[in-house]
Formats: C-alpha cells, sequence, structure tokens
C-alpha cells in the first residue's frame, strides 16, 4: 500500500494545476449543494423537533361550554384514534390595552391549566415560574430568547377583568393561548369556553385530521365545537417566510448538482485519459492492474476531499445570516433555528464518492489495457471526423486558424458535449440571476415610483418628562397634514384579532386617510373602499385558504364583524390582513392610530418637516422611511453568489477540456508551429474550438434560464408578482445574454491558450 500511496502523492505533485481544478470544482460544487440543502431543511426540521418535544396537540380545538359540558369533552379523550389528550381547560379571551409588554393591543385568549406538563403540548417555561393562585399570570413569548429583566411582575390589567401580575414568560410550539392562569383564575374570568388538545394516531394531512377530530367529537351535541386549529397551519406559518426563498433555493441546488456531476465528471475522466502513459509507465514496473486503479483514484480522492472540507466550512459559515434573515420576525417559539447536520455529512461523504464513481470508469477501462498500449493510447495521432470537418471549412473565407479550431471540437465528441452541457447551465443561471434581480428590483420599488419622500411617525410615546400627549388622534393627523411640506397623510391603528372558527389571534392593520401607496400593492381585487372590507398577502391566503371574494369574521372587544377580501396584495405578514377604519369603527371606535405615515411634496425639505413634527408634538417621533427591501437585498445577494460559484465551476470546465486538447495534440500543435502559425494564431484556433461551443451553449441556456425564471417567481409563496413585474426580458438582454456563454468558454480557454502559444518546437520534440 505504501507504494500506492507515493506513486500517488508524486501523481498529485506533478499534475499540480489539475489537482487544483479538481479541488477548487469540488469545493464550488459543495458549497452551491450544501446551501440548497441547508436551508431546504430549516424551512421544517426545527419546528418538527420542538413541536416533537413539547409532545404538541395535533389539534386544538374549542367548545361552547353552553352546548358541552366539561364531563362530556373529557370522554372524547377515549374516542378512537385519539393517541393523547389534555383537558378540559377553561378559556377566555381578554381585551388587553396598548403597549401592554410592548405588544400589539386587542385579544389575547388565556387558558386555565393547573401545569405545564401533561400528555399533550407541554408548556417550556422561558423564565419565572407557573401560575398557581389567583391573580397571576404566565404570558406566552413567541419570539426566540427570553423577554429580558424588568419585565416579571407587570400588572396587566384588560377590560373587564382583575389586574393580572405576570410570574413567568412561557412558550408552546402548539400555539394554544396567549397566556395561562390558574384554574381559580379562570374559574373567577367565567368562561364560556373550553380547551382540548389532541394527538392523533395518524396526522399526516389535513383531511385525516378533520376526519379525526369529527371521529372524536361525534358524541358531543351539534354545534358544540367553535374553533379548530391544525399544526399543519401552524407548520406553514413558521415557514411561510423562508418558503419565499425555498423555489430559487432549490432551483439553484439542482443547478449547482447537475453542473457538479458534469465538470467533475469531465475533469476526473479528463484526468485519467491524459494520464494513460503514467498508467502505462506503472504497469511495466510491475503494479498490478488493481493497484494502478488505487494510484489513481487516490490522486483525485485527495483534492476532491481537500475542496469538499473547504466547501463544507463555507457553506456552514454563510447559511447561518441566510437563516437570520429567513427568520426574521417569525415566531419562533422553542425552535432551535440552525442548520442539520446530516448535509454536511451527505456533502463530505457524497460528493467525494461522485469523484471516485466519476474516475473508476475511465480507471477501469485503462485497467484492461497493456503497458504498451496504456503508454500509446494518449499521444497516437487521431484522425476523423475532426479532421474532415477542419478540412471542409479550409474551403471558406474563414481565416486558416480559426477553421482549425471550429473542427476540433469533433475530434472529441463525448467531451465536447460535457463542456457545453456545462455551459448551457452556466447560461442558464446567468439568465435566471438576470432575470430575479431585475423582478426583485421592481419589488423592492413598488409604490416608490414617484420618487417622493415618506415619513414614519409614530405616536403616543412617552415624553422625557413623562408627561402625556397632548393631541389627541384626529389632531395629530390634521397637524401633520398642516405642515409645511406634507402631500398626503396616512394613518394606522394595528391590533390584535381573533378569527372566527380559528384558536389563533392575528394581526389587524387599519388604515384611514390617503391610500393611493396602499393600494398600488394590490395585484387582484382592489383596496378597501368600505366597511367590512379587507385584503391580505399571498401568505395569509394560502395558510386559511382563502382567495379573493370569501369571507371571515373577525372579533374584538366582544363585538364581531363579517370581513370580506375583496384584495389580495402583493405581499404580506402570514398573521395579518389590512382593513380601513369604517370596519375598525364597527368593533372598536375608540380605538386610535399608533403611526402615520407622511408621504412629502416634491422638493420638500425633510429635516425641516422632522424638526416641525417634533415641535408640534413632543410625544411624536419621525423619521424618514427606509428605502431598501431586505427580501430584495438577499434574494439578489443569494443568486450573485450562486451565479458566481456555478460560472466559475463552467468556466474550469472549459478550462480543464481545453488543457486535455491542447496536452493531446502537443505533437500537431508542433507541426503547425514548424510550419510558420504563429503564436497568436495559436491562441485564436485554441480560443475559437470553445467559442462555438459557448455560441450554442448560450442560445439554448437562455430558454432554460427564462423557463426557471418564470418557475421561480410564479411559486413565491409570500409574495404574489404582478405580470409587469416577470416580464423583464428585453431584446438588448438577451443579446448580450447570448454572449455570456461566449464570455464563460473564452474565460476558461485563455490560460491553456496562451500556455498553448508559448509552446516551443523543442519542447515538442524532447517530450516525443
Amino acid at each position: 500500500m505504501s507504494a500506492v500511496w507515493r506513486a500517488s502523492r508524486a501523481a498529485v505533485k506533478r499534475r499540480r494545476l489539475q489537482t487544483f481544478v479538481i479541488g477548487l470544482v469540488v469545493l464550488c460544487s459543495t458549497t452551491t449543494i450544501l446551501l440548497g440543502l441547508g436551508l431546504l431543511t430549516a424551512a421544517s426540521a426545527p419546528f418538527d423537533k420542538a413541536f416533537a418535544q413539547q409532545r404538541g396537540a395535533h389539534t386544538v380545538a374549542s367548545f361552547d361550554l353552553a352546548k358541552a359540558s366539561s364531563a362530556e369533552l373529557a370522554q372524547t379523550a377515549r374516542r378512537p384514534g385519539v393517541a393523547a389528550a389534555s383537558g378540559p381547560f377553561g378559556q377566555a379571551v381578554l381585551e388587553m390595552p396598548k403597549d401592554w409588554l410592548w405588544m400589539s393591543a386587542g385579544s389575547l385568549t388565556v387558558v386555565g391549566r393547573a401545569e405545564p406538563d401533561g400528555p399533550v403540548d407541554r408548556i417550556h417555561l422561558l423564565e419565572g415560574r407557573w401560575a398557581t393562585a389567583p391573580g397571576e399570570i404566565v404570558v406566552n413569548w413567541p419570539v426566540a430568547g427570553t423577554p429580558g429583566p424588568g419585565r416579571l411582575g407587570t400588572q396587566l390589567k384588560a377590560r373587564g377583568a382583575p389586574t393580572l401580575t405576570v410570574v413567568g414568560f412561557a412558550t408552546s410550539m402548539s400555539k394554544s393561548a396567549g397566556a395561562w392562569v390558574s384554574p381559580e383564575q379562570m374559574a373567577a374570568l367565567h368562561p364560556a369556553a373550553a380547551q382540548m388538545l389532541y394527538r392523533f394516531t395518524d396526522a399526516s394531512t389535513e383531511g385525516q385530521l378533520r376526519t379525526d377530530l369529527t371521529t372524536a367529537t361525534a358524541e358531543l351535541p351539534a354545534g358544540s365545537l367553535t374553533t379548530a386549529q391544525s399544526y399543519l397551519t401552524l407548520k406553514r406559518t413558521f415557514s411561510a417566510q423562508v418558503d419565499a426563498y425555498l423555489p430559487f433555493m432549490t432551483l439553484f441546488g439542482v443547478l449547482g448538482l447537475l453542473v457538479s456531476i458534469l465538470i467533475v465528471g469531465n475533469v476526473v475522466s479528463g484526468a485519467v485519459v491524459s494520464g494513460y502513459r503514467h498508467i502505462g509507465v506503472l504497469k511495466s514496473l510491475g503494479f498490478t492492474p488493481n493497484q494502478v486503479v488505487a494510484v489513481y483514484l487516490t490522486m483525485v480522492f485527495v483534492p476532491a476531499v481537500i475542496g469538499c472540507a473547504l466547501g463544507t466550512l463555507i457553506g456552514n459559515a454563510v447559511v447561518g445570516p441566510i437563516l437570520w434573515v429567513a427568520f426574521s420576525g417569525v415566531e419562533t417559539g422553542s425552535a432551535s433555528i440552525a442548520i442539520s447536520w446530516w448535509p454536511s455529512v451527505l456533502c463530505l461523504v457524497g460528493i467525494p464518492a461522485l469523484v471516485v464513481l466519476a474516475a473508476l470508469i475511465p480507471a477501469v477501462r485503462a485497467h484492461r489495457l497493456s503497458a504498451a498500449q496504456a503508454i500509446t493510447a494518449g499521444s497516437a495521432p487521431r484522425t476523423g471526423r475532426g479532421l474532415r470537418i477542419q478540412r471542409r471549412l479550409s474551403g471558406t473565407r474563414l481565416p486558416r486558424a480559426v477553421s482549425l479550431g471550429l473542427g476540433q471540437p469533433f475530434a472529441r465528441p463525448g467531451r465536447s458535449l460535457l463542456t457545453m452541457a456545462a455551459i448551457v447551465l452556466g447560461v442558464t443561471t446567468v439568465t435566471l440571476t438576470t432575470g430575479l434581480t431585475s423582478t426583485m428590483v421592481a419589488y423592492g420599488n413598488a409604490g416608490k415610483g414617484d420618487g417622493a419622500v415618506r415619513i414614519d411617525v409614530q405616536a403616543g410615546s412617552p415624553t422625557k418628562g413623562g408627561t402625556a400627549p397632548k393631541l389627541n388622534d384626529r389632531q395629530i393627523e390634521a397637524r401633520l397634514r398642516s405642515l409645511p411640506g406634507a402631500d398626503q397623510v396616512t394613518a394606522r391603528a394595528l391590533t390584535k384579532v381573533s378569527l372566527a372558527r380559528s384558536t389563533q389571534t392575528v394581526f389587524a392593520n387599519f388604515y384611514r386617510g390617503d391610500s393611493q401607496d396602499l393600494a398600488s400593492e394590490i395585484v387582484k381585487g382592489h383596496w378597501p373602499t368600505g366597511a367590512g372590507e379587507a385584503v391580505a398577502g399571498p401568505a395569509f391566503l394560502n395558510q386559511y385558504g382563502l382567495s379573493v371574494g370569501d369571507q371571515i369574521t373577525i372579533q374584538l372587544n366582544g363585538r364581531q364583524a363579517p370581513v370580506t377580501i375583496v384584495g389580495e396584495l402583493m405581499e404580506g405578514n402570514a398573521r395579518a390582513l389590512d382593513s380601513n377604519w369604517q370596519t375598525l369603527t364597527r368593533l372598536d371606535p375608540t380605538t386610535d392610530a399608533a403611526e402615520y405615515t407622511v408621504r412629502l411634496a416634491h422638493g420638500a425639505d425633510v429635516q425641516s418637516y422632522i424638526k416641525a413634527v417634533k415641535a408640534a408634538g413632543p410625544a411624536l417621533r419621525s423619521a424618514p422611511r427606509r428605502s431598501d427591501s431586505t427580501a430584495t437585498t438577499t434574494v439578489v445577494s443569494f443568486a450573485s453568489v450562486f451565479t458566481v460559484l456555478l460560472t466559475v465551476v463552467a468556466a474550469l470546465g472549459v478550462f480543464n477540456t481545453v488543457l486535455l486538447n491542447i496536452r493531446e495534440r502537443r505533437r500537431d500543435l508542433g507541426m503547425l508551429k514548424s510550419i510558420g502559425m504563429t503564436p497568436r494564431q495559436v491562441m485564436v484556433m485554441t480560443v475559437s474550438s470553445v467559442a462555438v461551443l459557448g455560441l450554442v451553449g448560450g442560445l439554448l441556456g437562455i430558454p432554460l434560464g427564462i423557463a426557471a425564471h418564470r418557475l421561480v417567481v410564479d411559486h413565491v409563496g409570500v409574495i404574489s408578482f404582478p405580470e409587469s413585474m416577470k416580464q423583464v426580458w428585453h431584446l438588448p438582454q438577451l443579446a448580450a445574454l447570448v454572449l455570456a456563454g461566449v464570455t464563460i468558454a473564452i474565460l476558461g480557454a485563455l490560460i491553456p491558450a496562451r500556455s498553448a502559444a508559448r509552446l516551443t518546437i523543442a519542447t515538442v520534440l524532447h517530450n516525443e
């Protein structure tokens, strides 16, 4: 084995450039694949793990205690299909004031539980202790980490309810409640509903969950079940934002995998072919055929392992910031957002194995050759269709160097096809990235086409002296409109409302005033113009199975209002809908706006307006709205990184092909130089041999890239792009993309072409 290792090490040292190419190709491929796999697993794996650890409820159901007793509800735990159940727990809805614990005002679902543990929905206590006595409450903290010091002991005063002291913070992956109190405290709240938590033996689909719940509640009085929440809905909410990145991440991962297979196979197979003479020498020295194969596999395995290890490290370093952006603002609960271990292991094991497999096929073929045949296999002059095509092209008006170069791809058609396939995928990637960039830039500029500056004004913030704001809601809006430079003013109230037939609360934005900017974000339907109308983003609509024209019922402060979805926003929070002030008046006419957006007139001085706002009300805080878009920046950056990686890999494939062709045709190059071919003509001939592959690759890759772009933008779950943002292709742009394949081919061919141009006749004769 030591002889095999010494021979392999010598081969690695002798072929430093080719070893470097293999290592770099594997590095780029590993990074690309790891990013795609890592982000793909992060979409659901953290939720599944945390949900399993907490024995999360497959269904959280609420029942009307006026129609079904607690004893009848307890009997449902023993129905067929129920694997485990907890409850019944008393449930009430409290209406919280503005800015309680820095959270939005509105409905808060409170459940009475004696302890956080149980067979279903084991609540994870983050800080403090559990509520065990009247007057105590544990608040659900839905985001990662803890609330921080100083919040325990906070006094909460809900409308029509006794004062409750916060004694702890906890989180539930089942989202079974917004807060928990002791059973004694719940009895004092006189709950009209009770909660049951179920785990079923089969909970794989929404249809199965509905069937299981129907079976479990079949013996209850009709109409006793009021709401039911599926854990699959929670899972979709958890991954709703990261799902926006999955279509193009998955597509880039597939492209990266295909390019890796083509280039690694091409590089390694070419390395084996160019090493036939070395194999013959080894056989003549007494190496067995199996030892020869082992030498060559080890020679390519070493740089593959090094490149794979470095690519894994880079991929793990890059995936962290992307995960942070993808899950920002998502209620992750106790889920730990991190890349799983298995993508790294898969890359570390699978990609070197792929390299070895690509090398094994030609190595086994060389294994059957005798020493004499192996020595002469790579250096014998080649004849055939390549030479015939070169002769035909010599009769055209093309320069002789160009005609010779154009005929070279036909001498090695298999190698040329692999190289062209890599160029096609490279051009596909460039085209896809160009389209995505244009679409995302247009998306980021939506509503800003007028170029006007917008100022966000927060109302109701405490002043340094602790005095209350002197202006009420309507006075603030009027004052903002009257200040010099103001053009339009939009007021917004934010609250939490309950949805009928759902145990979750959602955010509701209610707007008043000028809504031209908001209406510009509608892609289907129209902006709410009357009471009882609302719009939402695609993530919200998909999560609750709604579409434009459907009706839902929202609840706030004990009042209900039917709301019709009259439009779909281009983008929106998965847990938020937008409506107008008329709808808010039906639910709670006392609610005030908390934020105002002011669009300044063209030419207005921004700093002067901000100073005027501060002078108008000490409790008002204003700042210019940031014009950047995190989604746009993330998608464009991510796509650009993938494009650079895959373009480098494709160019390296061309580099390897040209390098192999030059090594195989050293005798021909020496003969051409001996009859007067200049170094410049050698470079032209070499570059021409791959330029035609680049041109054909560009023509084939552009339609594939356009199709991939359409596939991605049509399947982004949280953004609904209008058709104007999808039609981003223009003739000059397409003409430039055609040259992308030629550029990739030329970049890959330049270095070996210069090497061929510098090759002297004496060097060739010496090698022969």
